[in-house]
């Protein structure tokens, strides 16, 4: 049996357990308990349509830590760093515009609103929401200006946000699922998400005890639809569409923390106008509960 699934049918989820990389689940934190997750992130846009030669590169060091208050209730806070370069031809001439600091401060809530336990195998469904406050600068400026908002390291507005996620666990696989919307309240579009997961174990084939670990293969589909962003009040009609994210991932999971990692490459991307098409994401991360 594994790890989870013994935490759970013993009635004390306090293990970790194979889940979601790119987006949450909807397994609880075990009450009085803390979860910490650490990612790390890489991105990479440069197919530019625009014919300004753009090419953009970000790196984000992403720190949540979730709380469990009772056995359906969790809170969370997340706090990411961020490092992004923006190269351009203007004039014929090439342009280097970068900034680096902490982006703004996310916390929400997840609500388990049904569950149905049965031997090797368990159902969560659960809403979550929260807000995004304003504590990253967003108006840091440069030798050439005012840095675009993608440069910047917050949006300088209060965002909420909503969602459902689902999770069906069993003692070879997992499948999670979610649904969330934010309405971004300044100048970037409102976004529309569908998230799918699916992590299979892959080792050991067979369950038995005196396993450390277990190894998990994990692919995920990831769909964004974002309305156009506004500028002095006006829709900008290069910006906005929407993108589907073929992710496969890998899990090391023990009983207590989680190694993983996740490549995130566009099936599809239909964007307005000229807007930057992203090339790749890549994240790697590190869980733990205590």
């Amino acid at each position: 049996m594994s790890v989870g699934l013994i935490a759970i049918a013993l009635g004390h989820p306090s293990t970790v357990t194979a889940a979601p990389i790119t987006f949450n689940t909807a397994l609880p934190v075990a009450e009085g308990e803390f979860v910490f997750r650490q990612q790390l992130r890489w991105l990479r846009s440069g197919d530019d349509p625009s014919g300004l030669d753009r090419e953009m590169e970000a790196f984000a060091a992403i720190s949540v830590l979730g709380y469990g208050v009772n056995s359906k209730l969790a809170l969370f806070g997340v706090q990411p760093w961020t490092d992004k370069s923006l190269e351009l031809t203007v004039d014929g001439s090439a342009i280097e515009r970068n900034n680096q600091g902490l982006g703004d401060f996310t916390a929400f809530a997840r609500y388990t609103l049904w569950q149905k336990d049965a031997l090797g195998r368990t159902f969560r469904l659960a809403g979550f929401g929260g807000l995004t406050a304003p504590t990253g600068e967003d108006d840091t400026s440069g030798r050439f200006g005012r840095l675009p908002p993608p440069l910047q390291n917050g949006s300088g507005a209060w965002d909420g946000f909503g969602g459902l996620v689902a999770t069906w666990q069993t003692l070879d696989y997992q499948l999670d699922g979610q649904i969330s919307y934010r309405a971004n309240e300044f100048e970037v579009g409102d976004e529309t998400r569908l998230d799918l997961s699916w992590q299979q174990r892959l080792w050991p084939r067979e369950l038995e005890g005196g396993v450390p670990g277990f190894l998990y293969g994990v692919l995920e589909f990831n769909w964004l639809y974002q309305d156009k962003h506004r500028v002095d009040g006006q829709r900008d009609d290069d910006s906005g569409g929407d993108t589907l994210w073929l992710s496969p991932g890998v899990q090391y999971v023990t009983k207590r923390w989680v190694l993983e990692a996740v490549a995130q490459k566009p099936v599809t991307q239909n964007l307005n106008g000229t807007a930057f098409e992203n090339d790749w994401i890549a994240t790697t991360s590190f869980r733990m509960n205590f």
